[in-house]
């Protein structure tokens, strides 16, 4: 079905993102590293968390982070990550 596809990729989209911004601290360095806007992963997050009901970040004036129930699963997000690379949906 062609929109499960389009769903499945755009959460696979997000979830690059979303490892991107963890790893900087900054949606515009993400953004410089992807080649991508920084509108393209600000509005990729505000959607990921509409979709998954849960704020994600703390945003701060010069940096990004983790709010604390998110940080609490960042080992998890590290196993997405991690499969993620393994499969090839992140470089």
């Amino acid at each position: 079905d062609k929109s499960e596809k389009g769903g499945t990729l755009l959460k696979l989209v997000q979830l690059e993102y979303f490892c991107a911004v963890c790893r900087y601290h900054s949606i515009t360095r993400a953004a410089e590293e992807l080649y991508v806007t920084q509108p393209t992963i600000s509005v990729a997050i505000r959607e990921l968390e509409k979709e998954l009901k849960l704020r994600l970040f703390h945003h701060e004036k010069n940096r990004i982070s983790l709010t604390q129930k998110v940080e609490y699963n960042k080992k998890k997000d590290e196993q997405v990550e991690l499969i993620s690379k393994q499969v090839g949906f992140i470089k």
